[in-house]
């Protein structure tokens, strides 16, 4: 009897991956450098026609060069650029260079509204019409059931729709040097923690991810 060939796995070639130490660089990087800007803005650049502190706006700046070299940064290391730097290069320079031509700061403190706006949004639609965003943003990180993912976006989605109402409460009742504050110092540990906290998730609907096989 003949024995039956030797099945060969064919590994497909891993797609380009971010280290995680640049990835920390490109998140931290830019809100340490809006806070400095904003920093030396208020002690050095004196004031604006209204009288104003011109902190928010050397900080406004910043943020857009910052976030234009991040999308540069995706590019030259993946040959792509991730949805969620992209959208935020995108709604930076809209609201960035609304703030900076009417000299209104309210634009700016609106961004990340704006930003978690559209992630929610994104997520919730993609849930609504059968499409899961997550799975195609980090199915090569995470092997999830359907439902798994399903449980994941929905919990995004309102994590989402939660700091979007949060930043709101807090540029509008709050000084801008504290909203400068919980948007350098807090939005990204929260979303950390978060984050560490749906753990559970991945391991309740983990799957063994799947070898592809040669006829």
């Amino acid at each position: 009897m003949d024995q039956a060939p030797p099945q060969i796995v064919v590994a497909s070639a891993p797609a380009p991956q971010m280290s995680p130490l640049w990835k920390a660089i490109l998140e931290a990087g830019p809100l340490l450098l809006f806070f400095a800007a904003y920093y030396l803005g208020n002690r050095y650049g004196g004031l604006d026609a209204n009288g104003d502190k011109v902190g928010i706006y050397w900080a406004t700046g910043s943020a857009i060069f910052a976030s234009l070299v991040a999308v540069a940064a995706y590019w030259f290391k993946l040959r792509r650029v991730p949805a969620a730097p992209l959208i935020t290069f995108l709604v930076v320079g809209v609201f960035g260079g609304i703030t900076l031509a009417l000299q209104d700061p309210d634009f700016v403190k609106m961004k990340p509204t704006a930003v978690y706006a559209l992630f929610a949004a994104a997520l919730f639609g993609g849930l609504a019409t059968g499409r899961l965003f997550l799975k195609g943003v980090f199915g090569e990180v995470f092997s999830l059931t359907d439902k798994g993912w399903r449980v994941l976006t929905i919990r995004w989605g309102l994590f989402f729709v939660t700091m979007a109402v949060l930043n709101e409460a807090v540029w509008r009742s709050f000084s801008e040097g504290a909203w400068v504050n919980f948007k350098v110092w807090a939005i990204l540990p929260i979303t950390m923690i978060f984050g560490a906290l749906q753990y559970p998730i991945l391991k309740r609907y983990g799957v063994a991810p799947e070898t592809e096989e040669a006829p």
